[in-house]
């Protein structure tokens, strides 16, 4: 296809005059972010695709029989995209549902007055001596200093570190904590800037000193370590020691999850004497022992950029991350099916929104005030 027939592709859509298989191919090309597609990308009005592909790219076993037919002929007419028709089609399906029928099936019965709210910035920080403040509430500008270092929030709501070596002999700690339905960023020290996602903290000195740079984590966070060959750093989490010199990782270490997961972004890591390398998780399992898979990184860190991301995720691993950020609890009736879900939703939608996604599924709920009932 030639620039000027792309073009003309491009205007049916916007005028709702293509066809089932035109909107599939459109919309498979802007999903691969294609060669073809770059030649007219400015003159697309991707609204609607955008927020489709963005919130709600789901892949079910099951597609219903009225989008059969179309996927069928789409294999016929364009091999490439075949793969990609019925979630297309599903996707619109979910979408439409989302956006423009609030009534809900399957028992989800929350309503504007009731529905629970995303997670937003929220935490604890906790001082050396003890004190704590709850930095939601607290005001933009200096919160303390400790040790020659002045603890400051700043207006975009981070908590940065300022200061030199200071000049006690001891190391004083901090501990910042964020709880289910939270996230809060930090800025260390050395300039290291590390997210922690719902339900998780992060002990660190405030003001590094001696030959390594050493934090503690619980629950999951996203690292940027400032480089310093001379200095490593180092994280320690639920029985594995992560080693750096400077580099991008995150590491999921939640004491629910059956596994500690390390993926690396860029750069090197070294997992308990085990190096990995970009696009790669190291996974330590139940019995200590480091396995090395190849993975999505960005998948992994789609938290930190406002997105439930799903690779094949089974339904109790997926409500685990729910359950986290709406601060709710999940409960299972009867003999609820081993579903498996790939695509990706806005964690600023309300707990009703996401579930109403879901249930686009072989999968139903029920909120029963802070609780989920997962049936099938």
């Amino acid at each position: 296809m030639n620039k000027q027939q792309a073009k003309e592709l491009v205007q049916r859509y916007n005028q709702g005059l293509a066809t089932a298989e035109e909107k599939v191919m459109l919309e498979n090309w802007y999903m691969q972010k294609s060669d073809s597609l770059s030649l007219v990308e400015g003159e697309i009005d991707f609204n609607a695709i955008d927020k489709t592909l963005r919130t709600a790219t789901f892949n079910y076993a099951g597609l219903q029989e009225q989008y059969t037919a179309v996927a069928t002929k789409s294999i016929k007419l364009w091999p490439r995209i075949a793969a990609v028709a019925s979630i297309i089609l599903v996707i619109a399906a979910g979408l439409f549902y989302l956006n423009h029928n609030r009534t809900q099936p399957g028992g989800l019965n929350a309503s504007k007055d009731n529905d629970i709210a995303a997670g937003s910035n929220k935490a604890i920080l906790t001082l050396a001596d003890g004190k704590q403040i709850v930095l939601t509430d607290a005001k933009n500008g200096a919160l303390a200093n400790e040790d020659d270092a002045r603890i400051e929030k700043t207006t975009d709501g981070q908590l940065v570190y300022k200061g030199t070596a200071g000049n006690r002999a001891s190391v004083l700690y901090n501990n910042i904590a964020t709880p289910r339905g939270g996230q809060y960023t930090v800025m260390l020290s050395d300039r290291t800037k590390v997210i922690l996602n719902a339900a998780s903290a992060l002990k660190y000195p405030t003001v590094f000193k001696g030959a390594d740079r050493i934090v503690e984590l619980t629950g999951e966070g996203y690292f940027e370590v400032a480089h310093n060959k001379s200095k490593p750093f180092k994280v320690i989490s639920k029985g594995q020691v992560v080693e750096v010199l400077g580099t991008h990782f995150n590491i999921n270490s939640y004491a629910d999850e059956p596994n500690v997961k390390t993926t690396l972004i860029e750069g090197s890591v070294n997992v308990n004497g085990t190096f990995i390398k970009p696009n790669q998780q190291a996974i330590l399992t139940a019995n200590n022992q480091i396995v090395v898979k190849p993975v999505d990184a960005a998948g992994a860190v789609a938290w930190k950029d406002g997105l439930f991301k799903f690779d094949h995720t089974d339904i109790r691993t997926l409500m685990r991350q729910i359950a986290r950020w709406y601060n709710v609890e999940v409960v299972y009736e009867g003999n609820v099916k081993d579903e498996q879900f790939y695509g990706k939703i806005e964690r600023s939608y309300t707990l009703s929104e996401v579930l109403m996604v879901l249930e686009r599924g072989n999968v139903h709920f029920r909120i029963e005030g802070k609780k989920i009932i997962v049936m099938q």
